[in-house]
């Protein structure tokens, strides 16, 4: 199921931004050079708010214990458990839509 979030313009370039999607929360980051991407919003190692972490291209580092996160593919790039990763796009009127599984499937 598609849920609309909000404007692009919500979210500066470079930074993330939480939303509660149902009884889930998803962090949506924007890169500098205008890529999307929608991830869990609390990292998987303590549950840090992965919003304030640091965003560098493609690459996002937890603010509590510095593990690194392939924001493409969730992989974990020092080891570990990684994100749950959503599919994000921009809809014809530059709102955030992210793709999410319906509960009970």
């Amino acid at each position: 199921m598609e849920i609309t979030l909000g404007p692009l313009s919500a979210i500066p370039p470079g930074e993330g931004r939480a939303f509660d999607v149902g009884s889930e929360r998803i962090a949506v980051f924007l890169t500098r050079d205008g890529r999307l991407f929608a991830t869990q919003a609390g990292c998987p190692h303590r549950g840090g708010p992965l919003i304030d972490g640091l965003l560098g291209g493609c690459t996002l580092v937890c603010p509590l214990h510095a593990q690194k996160f392939n924001l493409q593919t969730g992989e974990a790039l020092n080891g570990g458990p990684g994100l749950k990763t959503y599919p994000v796009r921009l809809s014809a009127a530059n709102q955030i839509v992210v793709q999410i599984e319906r509960d009970g499937g």
